[in-house]
């Protein structure tokens, strides 16, 4: 079974819901992006999303605007995030790690070879924002050649036609845009979510995460009692920047663990449970 289908199972015999927190690969540094990953892991993060940083990224925030602006001018590519893929693999071979970025770079280095070298790093999963899924059956059969989970967007606007379509295409999980607009860019409305999601589940068959505009620990509890996971970008990012770089992983220790806490709390009492 893959790692990412492995995590939804589990948490669901357990009912509890999945934090997937994403961080950009090289921000502050590269030398902190490792431990960052294994200080998310030790926070209570089940799926860890790996920004690459690219220099127009058209879904992404100021706030993860700057993080890929950092990254990049310490030389961070897409062949560098696969080395640190590969190095956090020396010590965590269960945590699901999902590449999260723009085609440009894949195009660059050709699917093949990047679907191969992201294998062989040890990654689980990849979502290409600017992939529609109009476009994206050679990318989802390629991926899924070498064992990885093709993972696309969906937004409040998508029919439920291009629902069915994603649905046939994408495995590990869908990730619910849950406002229009970019990362960071408003608070979401959880009523709204609430009423989509069930139908997006519904029409695919693949476990939903939900993200975007989850800033605090008590929306991320609330969002747990709708969806299957959820998403905290931006949030992260902002600890990072504030932080000194000997302080990033406490920082983002606290965070994490608080969203963490949150959610398992607000699943238990929809179970009855203390």
């Amino acid at each position: 079974m893959a790692k990412i289908d492995a995590v939804f199972e589990r948490l669901q015999a357990q009912g509890r819901k999945a934090l997937i927190p994403f961080i950009t690969a090289g921000d502050p540094d590269p030398v902190l992006t490792v431990p960052l990953l294994h200080t998310l892991v030790q926070a209570g993060a089940d799926i860890i999303e790996l920004g690459v940083p690219f220099s127009d990224p058209m879904a992404d925030g100021p706030t993860i605007q700057r993080a890929s602006e950092r990254a990049l001018a310490k030389g961070v590519s897409l062949r560098k995030v696969l080395e640190m893929v590969a190095n956090f693999r020396a010590d965590d071979n269960d945590t699901p790690i999902v590449l999260m970025g723009y085609a440009n770079p894949i195009e660059a280095m050709g699917l093949d070879a990047f679907a191969a070298a992201s294998y062989d790093a040890g990654v689980d999963g990849v979502l290409v924002v600017d992939y529609p899924p109009e476009e994206a059956t050679d990318f989802a059969e390629t991926l899924h050649r070498h064992a990885l989970d093709p993972i696309f967007l969906l937004a409040p606007t998508s029919s439920d036609a291009r629902i069915v379509q994603l649905g046939a295409l994408a495995s590990g999980y869908i990730y619910y845009v849950s406002l229009k607009g970019v990362t960071g860019s408003a608070a979401l409305d959880v009523a709204a979510v609430a009423a989509r999601v069930p139908e997006i589940r519904a029409r695919t068959g693949v476990p939903v995460g939900v993200g975007f505009g989850i800033r605090d620990a008590a929306t991320a509890a609330a969002v747990a009692q709708i969806a299957d996971a959820v998403v905290v970008g931006s949030r992260i990012i902002e600890e990072v920047e504030k932080a000194s770089a000997d302080q990033a992983c406490e920082k983002v220790r606290a965070l994490i663990v608080g969203f963490r806490q949150a959610m398992d709390a607000a699943t238990n009492a929809s179970r009855g449970k203390p």
